[in-house]
């Protein structure tokens, strides 16, 4: 299943590349979020965003790099800890890979002067390197802790991603691509260990832990989903008529950014519930047998 997902994901890069560069509604729907964020600019913000964007940065990327692998060791579990190091390696080496092999630039129209439109920027190298982090770090954690670390992952996704948009580093289908790579080499480094042998995998990845309930891994991103909402009605009521205003304005970007966020703690969580049900992982007892 993990190599079918692979794949899966793949064909969806290609197609989002193809709509994003190849198709007119495709090219307007991302430059109205492109432009919608550009918009949020301010000396402040932009020093908030220029210090968030910078945690994906080459360096500090490669010191939590090394942290996530260093986890998956200290759990005594070296061969998934060269997964994890496949991950980080080969997601982010592929996106460097293909920006230079598909330099095209983005389609401008609609975008204003003086906003620099670079043509080597997809897939998102910072939206690669924000995903598979989180992806390599909810499978080098224990069980118990994936559902936690995914959600604070996308929490980080997110943050990292909102910030370079809001710099206008990136269009937002370079954040899509940027996800897709992540996913697919995670998908691939799970159909490698499944492959060899799905049970031996399975405790290599949960050393023998009870299955989590559905409960315990949906918790987490519905409070994240909470929280965001609550953020978003405080900034409304405190300023209710420019809300509603750039609302009005700006409505597929606002469309855009919560479709950036809500796939983030999606994929993320999409990780947990599909290591929740591999073949591998033991299965709480039925009540016939307690």
């Amino acid at each position: 299943m993990a190599l079918i997902g692979a794949v899966g994901s793949a064909g969806v890069l290609v197609l989002i590349w193809l709509l994003a560069f190849h198709t007119h509604a495709g090219a307007q729907a991302d430059q109205s979020v492109f432009v919608g964020f550009a918009q949020l600019q301010r000396p402040h913000v932009n020093r908030l965003a220029n210090l968030i964007a910078g945690a994906c940065d080459p360096a500090p990327f490669l010191v939590l790099s090394a942290i996530v692998v260093a986890i998956a060791f200290a759990r005594g579990r070296a061969r998934l800890a060269l997964a994890v190091g496949a991950i980080l390696l080969g997601a982010n080496l592929t996106t460097e890979l293909l920006k230079p092999s598909l330099a095209l630039t983005h389609p401008h129209w609609m975008v204003p002067p003086g906003i620099p439109v670079h043509p080597d920027s997809w897939p998102s190298g910072h939206a690669t390197a924000a995903m598979s982090l989180t992806l390599a770090l909810v499978l080098a954690a224990p069980a118990r802790r994936r559902p936690l670390i995914a959600a604070l992952g996308a929490v980080f996704v997110v943050a990292v991603c909102y910030s370079f948009l809001t710099l206008s580093w990136h269009y937002p289908s370079d954040v899509l691509g940027g996800y897709l790579v992540a996913v697919m080499w995670t998908q691939l480094a799970l159909a490698g260990l499944f492959g060899l042998d799905a049970r031996r995998a399975g405790r290599l990845l949960d050393g023998g832990a009870p299955a989590l309930s559905l409960r315990a891994v949906l918790t987490p991103p519905a409070v994240a989903v909470l929280a965001a909402a609550v953020v978003a009605a405080v900034v409304a009521v405190a300023h209710p008529h420019a809300v509603v205003a750039f609302l009005h304005q700006h409505k597929t970007f606002v469309l855009g950014a919560a479709t950036i966020g809500a796939l983030a703690l999606a994929l993320a969580t999409a990780l947990v519930l599909g290591l929740r049900a591999n073949p591998g992982s033991p299965r709480a007892p039925s009540p016939a047998h307690r």
